[in-house]
């Protein structure tokens, strides 16, 4: 019987510190796989070289050179890695069965690779790789992790709890993938919109073995906003809500002052009105500010430029 032809797909920026590592470790699951007939010979990693500014692209030539089971994709420029990603399944589609994604610094546990073979060989399009917990994120990290899947889940958007980017997908999973045009990834919650059937392993994830991380707190919380407002038109309703409310609130308010005029209880109130007016022209420039997120995204997408530029491509 014909195995599948299996690619996994590793984003990287600046990960020269990592790579001989990752290359190895990766190298070593690959011929496993292999040997135990889970994939094909022709199976491949694929490395995606998001306009690396360090050795990254001459350690992937030089690993492909050496003839072994690595290929490469070097974009022109530094596009973030959601694009990074999504251009290396756009070009592992067309050669490969199944694809798995995976960072490069290796905390995702790859031995989970087999069960989600596993699954697809039982009927998967999509298998997401969990973790279990997050024992080795540090407590702010952990509970605004917890947080932004919790709003993300009362938006009404589906995503899966504590899922990163680690995840095996079919080709017909990919193509489907593929036709979503949209330039504000957040895949995340796309690969869910893809529909077909899916399911879940855990894992326990591991500490970074070399390099630094490439996703401080200023990228998280981009990020973070960038999946909430990709997804969701609840902020916008929530501002219209709040509108609403403070309009009764000010009717109140003039009603009551009204009373107090003609009771005589009325008290010069500066302060009260001086606070108040701050209160409110902050509401109404937190609005702007998101109305103005939402204009952004739809200037972004009329434009319709490309994701990412391909510059060079190492396939074997």
């Amino acid at each position: 019987m014909k195995q599948d032809i299996l690619y996994i797909v590793i984003p990287c920026f600046n990960e020269q510190d990592m790579l001989p590592i990752t290359t190895a470790t990766m190298v070593e699951k690959l011929r496993q796989l292999t040997a135990h007939g889970l994939i094909a010979p022709e199976s491949r990693i694929l490395y995606v070289d998001d306009g690396s500014t360090d050795a990254t692209w001459s350690l992937i030539e030089q690993h492909s050179r050496e003839g072994i089971e690595v290929c490469g994709v070097k974009l022109a420029a530094n596009v973030g890695h959601q694009n990074a990603l999504m251009a290396g399944l756009e070009s592992a589609c067309s050669k490969a069965d199944i694809i798995v994604s995976i960072d490069a610094d290796l905390q995702d546990d790859i031995n989970v690779i087999d069960l989600m073979i596993e699954k697809y060989e039982h009927g998967c399009d999509i298998v997401y790789g969990v973790r279990r917990e997050r024992k080795t994120d540090t407590w702010f990290k952990r509970n605004t992790a917890l947080a932004f899947y919790k709003i993300m889940q009362r938006l009404g958007v589906k995503s899966v709890y504590n899922h990163a980017d680690y995840r095996l997908m079919s080709r017909r999973a990919v193509s489907q993938l593929l036709k979503y045009r949209e330039r504000n990834l957040f895949l995340r919650g796309m690969v869910p919109l893809v529909g077909y059937r899916s399911e879940c392993v855990y894992y326990d994830r591991s500490e970074r073995k070399a390099g630094q991380s490439k996703y401080p707190l200023a990228k998280m919380m981009s990020f973070a906003v960038d999946g909430i407002t990709s997804f969701s038109i609840k902020p916008v309703r929530m501002v219209l809500s709040l509108g609403i409310i403070f309009t009764l609130i000010a009717l109140a308010m003039f009603a009551y002052a009204l009373v107090a005029y003609f009771t005589g209880r009325a008290v010069s109130g500066w302060a009260s009105l001086i606070m108040s007016l701050w209160f409110i022209g902050g509401c109404v420039l937190i609005g702007l500010g998101i109305v103005g997120i939402y204009i952004g995204k739809i200037y972004i997408e009329v434009k319709d430029r490309p994701r990412y530029n391909v510059e060079t491509e190492l396939f074997q």
